[in-house]
């Protein structure tokens, strides 16, 4: 499952995003979104988790929590065609 989470602190790393996740099962990937031009992050980024319930949980006691000072946003990822 891939999970949106938003709302992130701009120096938020990639590690410290995945060890924030790992507290509730296996991460398989994080990506956070970045500026092409400057590098900075867009505040938004993807988790994903292999296991459905592990991940739901995650999203369950993760969003709205405060994560390096921001309260995130957690949910399930839509597809965009």
């Amino acid at each position: 499952m891939v999970l949106y989470v938003g709302n992130m602190f701009f120096g938020l790393t990639e590690d410290q995003l995945k060890e924030v996740f790992e507290s509730y099962g296996h991460v398989d990937s994080v990506k956070i979104v970045r500026d092409r031009e400057t590098g900075r992050s867009r505040g938004f980024g993807f988790v994903e988790m292999s296991n459905d319930d592990e991940a739901q949980l995650a999203l369950n006691e993760l969003n709205g929590k405060e994560v390096g000072g921001r309260n995130i946003i957690v949910n399930h990822a839509t597809k965009q065609d």
